[in-house]
């Protein structure tokens, strides 16, 4: 399997604008990541979790290294690049229909061509019947279908997810968990997910980044070995689970101690 994206002793930090202190949120990171592979990255709170999915968006540039799509550099937010929010990031004037040929009118497509990008995404997402409804009548789970069949309906080459299902009550995050396997597996796109939760991290990835505590260092990758559907409650998930949480903890801790630390 040929490599979709590598990065290179990625580094990059921020000036605290108030105190002009430069905080280091990524140091160094190197990984590599395969053409159609769902991989998910963990790591402490302000580890650089969105930090990286930035840069692997173009919206930021790094300080140092660099970050390699098809062995060209990312310069800058491209159609070829697929971005899904926490908060959805839906028009709320547009309806979901408009929300999701938001890009491809964008590009100048005919309308026969949008009305098929309409219907197939919206029946991609099991959304049938709510093309005319505005997202404020949909409910949590519906209106991240949206934000995913507006990032598909582009047709990128790689979909970046942050934290899409973060906000989700714990039975719709399952179901949303189990639909976006159903729609990678279709076309097997290469996925970059950002997630807080170790299980949704060994129900859905190929592998799991896990990184250190800030900066952000690639601490270790867990490969996950077991056929999808995942069973939840399997003795292979859960031997994963704690791989995967054994090292989050000793990041944790380490980045809880060094914050009690006095300076020096």
């Amino acid at each position: 399997m040929s490599t979709k994206i590598r990065i290179v002793n990625l580094s990059k930090a921020f000036r605290n604008p108030r105190t002009g202190q430069v905080i280091p949120a990524i140091q160094d990171l190197s990984i590599e990541i395969r053409a159609g592979e769902f991989v998910c990255i963990l790591g402490p709170s302000g580890c650089g979790k969105t930090t990286l999915l930035n840069c692997l968006a173009g919206f930021i540039q790094p300080d140092e290294g660099a970050i390699l799509k098809d062995d060209r550099p990312i310069d800058g937010p491209a159609p070829d690049r697929g971005m899904v929010f926490q908060e959805y990031g839906l028009f709320p004037w547009f309806t979901v229909e408009q929300n999701i040929l938001f890009g491809p009118r964008m590009r100048g497509l005919p309308r026969t061509e949008l009305r098929e990008i309409a219907r197939r995404y919206v029946e991609l997402v099991n959304l049938r019947g709510f093309e005319r409804h505005y997202p404020f009548e949909l409910s949590g789970g519906m209106k991240q279908r949206v934000s995913l069949a507006r990032a598909l309906a582009n047709d990128p080459e790689v979909l970046l997810m942050d934290e899409p299902f973060g906000a989700l009550d714990a039975q719709t995050r399952e179901a949303m968990q189990e639909e976006l396997l159903r729609i990678w597996e279709r076309d097997r796109k290469t996925c970059v997910f950002i997630t807080h939760s170790i299980a949704e991290a060994v129900y859905l990835a190929d592998r799991v980044v896990v990184l250190s505590a800030r900066p952000g260092r690639l601490k270790r990758i867990v490969s996950v070995d077991i056929p999808r559907l995942r069973d939840r409650s399997s003795a292979a998930f859960f031997e994963y689970y704690r791989e995967a949480d054994a090292v989050l903890r000793e990041e944790i801790a380490r980045a809880a101690t060094d914050h009690a630390a006095p300076p020096e």
